[in-house]
C-alpha cells in the first residue's frame, strides 16, 4: 500500500501531466518496493494531486504570489508500508520520483525547489477494508521478487 501526494500550485500540472505522473510515480515506487514492474501490485498504489493557490504556498519566507512566477515549488509526499527501505532503495525512489516529475514537466533536470518526503508507516499503523494491514501477507502474493521477500523479512525480523 502506497500513497503518493503531489502538492503543486494551482494550474501547474495539466491533465496530461497528471495522467503521466499517475503512472510514472507509481512505477518509481512500485519497482523498488517489489523488485519488478508487477501489474497485480498496481492496485495498492494511489496518487493524489493537491493544488494550492500561490498565496497558500511560500518559500524563503515569501508567498509564491508575491515572489513571481520564477519560483516553481512542488512537494511529493510518499507514504509506504514498513518493509525493506534501506538508504539505497529510498534514494532510488526519491530520484525516480524527481525524474518522473521533471519528465512530465518537460525539463531535463528537476528544479531545486521540488522536494520529496519519503515516509515509512510503521507496521500495524496502516488500515483499510475495516482493519489493520500488514505487508507480511502480501509477500506470498507473487508480486515481490524472491530477493525483495528476503529483504523485507530481514528488515521486519520475520
Amino acid at each position: 500500500m502506497t500513497i503518493i501526494t503531489v502538492n503543486a500550485p494551482t494550474g501547474r500540472l495539466g491533465l496530461e501531466q497528471r495522467r503521466e505522473l499517475a503512472e510514472t510515480l507509481t512505477d518509481a515506487v512500485l519497482v523498488p518496493e517489489v523488485g519488478q514492474p508487477a501489474p497485480a501490485a498496481r492496485a495498492g498504489f494511489q496518487v493524489h494531486f493537491v493544488e494550492r493557490r500561490r498565496d497558500m504556498m511560500a518559500i524563503g519566507g515569501r508567498l509564491l504570489s508575491d515572489a513571481g512566477q520564477e519560483l516553481d515549488v512542488m512537494v511529493i509526499d510518499i507514504a509506504v508500508m514498513d518493509a525493506a527501505w534501506q538508504a539505497d532503495v529510498r534514494a532510488q525512489v526519491i530520484e525516480g520520483a524527481l525524474a518522473a516529475l521533471a519528465a512530465a514537466c518537460g525539463l531535463e533536470t528537476p528544479s531545486p525547489t521540488w522536494w520529496v518526503n519519503f515516509r515509512v508507516i510503521d507496521e500495524g499503523s496502516w488500515g483499510s477494508s475495516g482493519g489493520v494491514l500488514s505487508v507480511l501477507p502480501l509477500l506470498d502474493s507473487g508480486v515481490f521478487t524472491e530477493e525483495r521477500v528476503k529483504a523485507v523479512r530481514a528488515a521486519l525480523g520475520t
